[in-house]
């Protein structure tokens, strides 16, 4: 490939950008089920021959992003590319090699031009159910999780591996939806690699490796140029606790950080735990330490694997964030959403006016049941809590933070599941006070209208440890879970005919000490244009 100047360079990169958008937006619009179709949880991913990630679509899943590309590798290693052809698609949902739990499908199809390998489009998405137990909280070991597939092939030379699809069929509950969405991401995929041989046959290219190359050393260039220039080498610390389940989990962080690199070290968190499924995986906690980082200092760069090329994490082998197989974890986001709290907190004083305060994502919520009809349903819901506030802004209501997942509307919700959402609506002063506030979080209802009982799950989170404030300011008002208007710390409930489920999601945490809202104390301080050390002087508790 010649040498291309950076116009050339951003025209074609967009290019797979908008391949990737609407490879997205086919899986959007074909999936089956709710948590694909409406909550968005999936995202899809270009990669090189050697599973480097490129482009990926603009709406997809932060974390999944960066685990995609590690679990294609493992697949690599399993089959290599001498023994792959056109037509196979490989798949896998180990949590050690992927996303960090078994309801994650990672699915990567090899695109091959001129009979070689170019490159794979990907992706991750959580299907509705994978087996194991519904009271998933409770899980002790792996095995209790549900259905744990291998890299292997789910479509060999254009031929589905039947045996493979019947055996997922009959160990999930809703198998229809589970097919369904594979199929959605089969055909969605398709699409992204015919939009690929275009692209590469538009410029003569056999592979996009050589364009891998240019866009992932500019991208790691540019974010250690972005962190070395605003973030000065030295140790900062930082910590954050979390509802866990049953015990609070405590993360710790020590950040190390020279001339545009940073190590995460994670030594002191909680221990892995025998008791729940709210363990993670070392993939996980890679990602989400990264996203912090990525969100601070070059947040409109497009996202690829080179931007995570600045980042080293450790975490002890049998603590909460790197866990051992077989580990239960299916719950594993109660404890690794948590992270950028501890980031933050380390980074605040350093880079007052890049931190962000903590938001009241995300809880998840599904009704199982049998209709009045006979038909059974399966319903998913991921709602958020109030966005933490940052330097200049208050934070936004119901906005998902630090993931990008959306709520599956009403009108959706009440078509597939016998429930009337009785309301919807805003929690009043629920953000965080501060110079700027916390979002709002919100409350909805659900009122059973199916004669049968149905089971409703959800997992509740930041009820006892509410999302943090930052540099002065408040936390958000903690979440809470009324079950027939009285407060309730189950998570997989019965419900009767007109019986409810109220959800009570967090606000976000406030930015700055609340002083420096009420008139403007200090003096030329305008608070739409906040000085970041004025912010630091008022949380400090200096006289005004």
């Amino acid at each position: 490939m010649r040498t291309l100047a950076p116009f050339d360079i951003e025209i074609r990169w967009n290019r797979l950008i908008n391949i990737m958008d609407e490879v997205d937006a086919a899986v959007v619009r074909t999936a089956f089920s709710s948590i694909v179709g409406e909550s968005r949880d999936f995202g899809v991913l270009m990669m090189d021959s050697s599973g480097r990630s490129v482009a990926q679509s603009q709406m997809s899943t932060p974390a999944f992003m960066i685990t995609l590309p590690i679990t294609c590798k493992h697949m690599l290693a399993k089959s290599p590319p001498h023994l792959l052809r056109a037509g196979d698609v490989l798949i896998t949902n180990d949590p050690w090699l992927g996303s960090g739990h078994l309801p994650d499908l990672s699915i990567c199809m090899p695109v091959f031009v001129r009979g070689k390998l170019a490159g794979f489009i990907g992706c991750v998405a959580h299907i509705s159910d994978i087996g194991g137990r519904g009271d998933y909280l409770d899980g002790k070991e792996l095995f209790e999780e549900g259905l744990r597939i291998p890299p292997t092939f789910l479509v060999r030379g254009g031929k589905p591996a039947d045996a493979l699809f019947d055996v997922i069929a009959a160990n999930v509950r809703a198998p229809d939806l589970v097919i369904g969405d594979i199929h959605a991401i089969l055909g969605a995929e398709a699409l992204g690699a015919a939009r690929l041989i275009e692209f590469l046959n538009d410029y003569g290219w056999e592979s996009l490796d050589a364009f891998a190359d240019e866009i992932l050393t500019r991208s790691d260039a540019a974010l250690r140029s972005a962190i070395a220039s605003a973030l000065p080498p030295g140790e900062y610390y930082g910590s954050a606790d979390a509802d866990g389940y049953g015990e609070p989990v405590h993360i710790e962080v020590r950040l190390t950080v020279g001339e545009g690199t940073v190590h995460a070290d994670f030594t002191g968190s909680s221990d892995e735990r025998t008791d729940a499924s709210i363990n993670s995986v070392l993939n996980c906690t890679f990602a989400d330490t990264y996203y912090p980082f990525k969100c601070s200092f070059m947040p409109e760069l497009p996202n690829n694997e080179g931007c995570t090329r600045f980042l080293s994490v450790f975490a002890p082998s049998g603590s909460i964030l790197n866990t051992r197989y077989p580990r239960a974890v299916r719950a594993r986001s109660k404890t690794s959403s948590h992270i950028h709290h501890a980031i933050y907190d380390a980074l605040a004083k350093a880079v007052p006016d890049r931190v962000h305060a903590g938001s009241g994502s995300f809880w998840t919520l599904s009704a199982t049941g049998i209709d009045d009809d006979g038909e059974p349903f399966r319903a998913h819901m991921l709602p958020n809590g109030g966005k933490g506030a940052v330097c200049g802004r208050d934070g936004l209501p119901t906005i998902a933070f630090p993931y990008n997942g959306s709520i599956t509307p009403v009108e959706v919700f009440e078509n597939i599941a016998p429930l009337m959402i009785e309301h919807r609506r805003l929690r009043a002063d629920s953000g965080g006070q501060g110079l700027y506030r916390g979002g709002p979080g919100q409350s909805i209802k659900f009122v059973s209208r199916c004669s049968s009982p149905m089971k409703f799950f959800v997992r509740p989170d930041k009820v006892r440890h509410p999302p943090p404030g930052i540099l002065g300011g408040g936390p958000g008002s903690p979440g809470e879970l009324l079950v027939n208007g009285e407060r309730s710390n189950a998570s997989l409930i019965t419900l009767g005919y007109g019986e409810s489920v109220e959800i009570r999601l967090p606000g976000g945490g406030g930015y700055g000490s609340p002083v420096a809202r009420q008139g403007d104390p200090l003096p030329g301080l305008d608070i739409n244009q906040v000085d970041s050390a004025a912010v630091l002087e008022v949380s400090a508790g200096g006289e005004i």
